[in-house]
Parts: C-alpha cells; sequence; structure tokens
C-alpha cells in the first residue's frame, strides 16, 4: 500500500469557520459528474448538481464534498430522495442561512428531470442575493 492511499468515498462532511460571518454572501459549488443508480433497474443515472449555501458560522470543506458525492455512486436512489438528502445532510452539519440544490438529471427513458430542494434558517430574511436557477430546456443534443 502507498503511504497516502487514493482518496475513498465517505459519508462524512467536514467544516471550517466562516471566514466572513458577518456578511451575507454565496458560495457555489457545481459537481458536474455526480452518478448513482435507478433502485429499480439498477441502470446508473448521472447528474449536474449546483448548490448555493450562504453560510452562517461554518463552510463545507471542499475535499469532504467530493468524498461525500462520490459515495452515492455504488447507491440505488431516486433522483428526488437523493437530492432532499444531500441538502438535508449539509443543512445538519452546517447549519446555513440557506442553501438550494438544483440536480440537473440527464435523460432517462426519454424525460429530463430537474429537483430544486430549498433550506432557509428560521428568521433569515436575505437580500434577493441567491436568484432562482434559470435552467433551459433539454434538448436532448
Amino acid at each position: 500500500m502507498p503511504v497516502n492511499p487514493p482518496s475513498a468515498p465517505s459519508k462524512e462532511l467536514h467544516v471550517f469557520p466562516n471566514p466572513a460571518p458577518e456578511r451575507d454572501y454565496v458560495i457555489q459549488f457545481q459537481i458536474p459528474e455526480f452518478t448513482c443508480h435507478c433502485p429499480l433497474t439498477g441502470q446508473p443515472d448521472f447528474a449536474h448538481f449546483v448548490i448555493d449555501m450562504v453560510a452562517d458560522k461554518l463552510c463545507v470543506e471542499l475535499k469532504s464534498l467530493k468524498m461525500y458525492m462520490w459515495s452515492f455512486r455504488n447507491e440505488g436512489a431516486f433522483h428526488e430522495k437523493v437530492t432532499n438528502d444531500i441538502l438535508s445532510k449539509i443543512v445538519a452539519t452546517t447549519n446555513p442561512r440557506y442553501a438550494r440544490i438544483t440536480a440537473r438529471w440527464y435523460v432517462r427513458g426519454g424525460i429530463y428531470t430537474n429537483v430544486i430542494a430549498e433550506h432557509r434558517k428560521r428568521g433569515w430574511k436575505g437580500d434577493a442575493v441567491v436568484p432562482a436557477p434559470h435552467l433551459p430546456h433539454a434538448t436532448g443534443l
């Protein structure tokens, strides 16, 4: 085994202190190569995830987010469930002021699916700093 073995999938998310907790600002993660598989057919599913968040006291550490997203690769999950599960994990780990996940699932059975899930911390008003996603129509091209 190498001294530093390669990274492996993990269900852990690591955090670090927000360097500017006095300010609302948007952190956006784009994960264009998300994979899991259909729990009914076992066929692979692919998605492009966009995570927008306004952190409060904690931010998500990038490598742990990558390993967390990778952990779904061998799991069967419906689009709606996996999208909401990921949002719930981010909220439970960081307690953000705001978080939204936009999951754009690639075509399966001739149907594109987009799942958008949001969390807003109770009492947080926030400016319109996080515009709603404007998704182009999928064409199959």
